[in-house]
C-alpha cells in the first residue's frame, strides 16, 4: 500500500474524506497481504507486534524466508494460501501451530486461526492473497493450565468442540481438493467454456481454450460489452439474454463471427460450434449462461477448399476434353491418312500434357512463360533457339494456349522453317506493356537462318488455334507474317494486375 487512498460517501452532504491507508495500520486486528509469489508487500502494525517482526524486515520478503517452513502448521497455511490464489475463493483455519523466533533466541510455538481471502485486479483476476491471522496461543496456554497437557484430560464439552473443528478443518479440505480437481477439468477441457451471468453478462469464469478464441484477454469480471465489444453489433449478447429470458438453450453450426485476437489487430473471421445453456437458481429462473463450444474454422475453410477444387476440376476436365476434342477434329481436317493423323494426334497431345505437368507442380495456379516455351524446345538442343524477356507467371487456360500455339509454331518450323535446316534458329522474345488494371505481354517470334518461306494457300491448325483460343477465350490477338527471311508471329496477351515476376 502506498499514497492516501481516500473516497467520500456522494449521498451524504459533508460526508468526511476516509484515508484507507490510515485505516488498514489502525486496525487492532493483525494484517498481511502477499503478492502471486507470496511476497510481503503489506503488513500492519498488529500484524508486526503479534509476529514480533518489523515491517521493514517483511517487505518484499517470501513469507516462508521470513518464518521458517517448519511442521504440518506451516504446509496448512501455504496450501490454503495457494488455494485461494488459484481458486479467488476465501478459507479459513480454525488451528494452526506455527513456530517463531523468540527475542530472546530460538522459536517459540504461536498457536494461530487464519482467514485467507483474495484480492482482484481491475482485470477481474486473483492479484494477492490477504491473511487475517488471530494469536489464540494464550487461550491454548490456559487451556493447557486448565485441563493439563494430556489431551486425554479434556471435558467432553471440549473433546465434542475439538472434534467439530476437526471435522470442519477435514470438511473444508475435502471440498477445496474437489474444487481444485473441477476447476483443473475445466480449465484445461479442449473445447472452450465460459459462464456469464447477470442482467450485465459478466464473465464469471472463462478457461484457457476460451481466452485462446479471444486472443488471451482479460473478460472475468467484466461485461461482454466491455470484455468483447466487437460481437456486439453481431448480436451475440442479445441471443444470450434471449436464452436466458426463454430458459432454452441455442446451438450454433459452423457460425460466423469476426473476433480481434490480438492488440490493434484487425478482425479475424472464426466459425464456432457452440451451445448457450441456461443456468437455473433455485427459483426455476436463469441467473446466467453457460457457454460451450469448438472452432472449427479449420474444418469450414477445407470443406470450401475442396468444394473449389471440385468445381475447378469440373471446369478443367471440360475444358481439356473440349481442347482435345477441337484438336482431334483440327488434326484429322488436315491429315487424312491414318498413320499421318495418328503421329500429328499424339504429338499434340504430348505437348497438352507437358504443359499439364507444369501447371499441376503450381496446383493450377499458373505457370511461368519461359518454362512453358522451354518445353516445347526442349527435342532441338539449346543452341537452336533463344528465349529472352522477363519472369511472367500465367493463368493456367494461357499456360495451356500459349503451350499448343508455342508446339505448332515449333513442329511447323522443325518441318519448313529454321528448324529444319542445320544452321537455322529460333528467337522469342516479349515484353510487357503496362496499362490500366494490368498488363498487355507481347511475344514476337522470329526465324532465322532457316530455307525461303512462302505464304501457305491454306489456313492450317496453328492458325485456327491462334483464332480460337488467343483470340475467342483470353482476349488476345496474333499475327503471322511469312517473310522470305524466316516466319514471323506477334502475339498479343493481356494479363491481370500483378502477374509480371520480373
Amino acid at each position: 500500500m502506498s499514497g492516501h487512498l481516500e473516497t467520500i460517501d456522494p449521498r451524504v452532504a459533508g460526508a468526511p474524506k476516509v484515508d484507507f491507508e490510515q485505516l488498514y495500520r489502525a486496525m487492532p486486528g493483525p494484517y498481511m497481504i502477499l503478492d502471486r509469489d507470496l511476497r510481503y508487500v503489506e503488513a500492519n502494525p498488529a500484524y508486526c507486534a503479534s509476529a514480533l517482526r518489523s515491517r521493514e524486515e517483511l517487505l518484499g520478503r517470501y513469507v516462508f524466508e521470513a518464518y521458517p517452513h517448519t511442521g504440518e502448521g506451516p504446509n496448512l497455511i501455504e496450501d490454503s494460501m495457494r488455494r485461494v490464489l488459484a481458486t479467488g475463493v476465501a478459507e479459513s483455519l480454525p488451528m494452526a501451530v506455527y513456530p517463531i523466533p523468540a527475542p530472546e533466541g530460538g522459536f517459540r510455538n504461536k498457536y494461530w486461526s487464519c482467514v485467507h481471502f483474495p484480492l482482484f485486479d481491475a482485470a477481474g483476476q486473483v492479484s494477492h492473497v490477504v491473511q487475517n491471522a488471530v494469536d489464540v496461543t494464550e487461550l491454548q496456554e490456559l487451556k493447557t493450565i486448565a485441563y493439563g497437557p494430556d489431551p486425554g484430560a479434556r471435558t467432553r464439552n471440549e473433546n465434542d468442540l475439538f472434534r467439530r473443528a476437526q471435522e470442519v478443518a477435514a470438511a473444508n479440505e475435502s471440498l477445496a481438493a474437489e474444487t481444485r480437481g473441477l476447476r483443473d477439468l475445466f480449465m484445461q477441457a479442449p473445447s472452450f467454456m465460459a459462464v456469464l451471468t447477470g442482467e450485465e453478462l459478466t464473465f464469471a469464469l472463462a478457461n484457457s481454450a476460451y481466452l485462446r478464441l479471444v486472443g488471451h484477454r482479460q473478460v472475468v469480471g467484466r461485461p461482454i460489452q466491455e470484455a468483447l465489444p466487437e460481437v456486439v453489433e453481431q448480436g451475440f449478447p442479445e441471443l444470450l439474454r434471449q436464452v436466458m429470458r426463454e430458459r432454452t438453450p441455442f446451438l450454433g453450426h459452423a457460425t460466423s463471427v469476426m473476433l480481434q485476437r490480438a492488440p490493434e489487430a484487425p478482425l479475424e473471421e472464426r466459425f464456432l460450434d457452440f451451445i448457450y445453456q441456461p443456468i437455473l437458481g433455485g427459483d426455476g429462473e436463469a441467473v446466467g449462461v453457460f457457454v460451450e463450444g469448438s472452432d472449427v474454422t479449420d474444418r469450414v475453410l477445407g470443406d470450401r477448399q475442396q468444394k473449389l477444387l471440385l468445381d475447378e476440376l469440373n471446369h478443367r476436365v471440360k475444358n481439356t476434353l473440349s481442347t482435345v476434342q477441337a484438336i482431334a477434329d483440327q488434326t484429322l481436317r488436315t491429315n487424312a491418312d491414318p498413320v499421318a493423323f495418328r503421329d500429328a494426334f499424339e504429338s499434340r497431345l504430348m505437348a497438352l500434357s507437358a504443359t499439364h505437368n507444369l501447371l499441376t507442380a503450381t496446383n493450377w495456379v499458373s505457370a511461368d512463360l519461359r518454362d512453358v516455351a522451354h518445353l516445347e524446345f526442349r527435342p532441338y538442343g539449346a543452341e537452336r533457339y533463344r528465349l529472352t524477356g522477363p519472369s511472367v507467371a500465367l493463368s493456367s487456360a494461357q499456360a495451356l494456349a500459349l503451350g499448343l500455339l508455342f508446339h505448332e509454331l515449333a513442329t511447323n518450323a522443325a518441318k519448313y522453317g529454321a528448324l529444319s535446316s542445320p544452321d537455322g534458329c529460333v528467337e522469342v522474345d516479349w515484353r510487357l506493356r503496362k496499362r490500366r488494371g494490368g498488363a498487355d505481354l507481347e511475344i514476337d517470334w522470329e526465324e532465322r537462318d532457316g530455307p525461303a518461306v512462302a505464304t501457305p494457300t491454306r489456313h492450317g491448325f496453328g492458325s485456327r488455334l491462334i483464332e480460337r483460343s488467343l483470340q475467342g477465350q483470353l482476349g488476345g490477338e496474333a499475327s503471322l507474317t511469312y517473310a522470305p527471311a524466316g516466319l514471323r508471329c506477334r502475339i498479343r496477351l493481356p494479363l491481370r494486375a500483378g502477374a509480371a515476376v520480373s
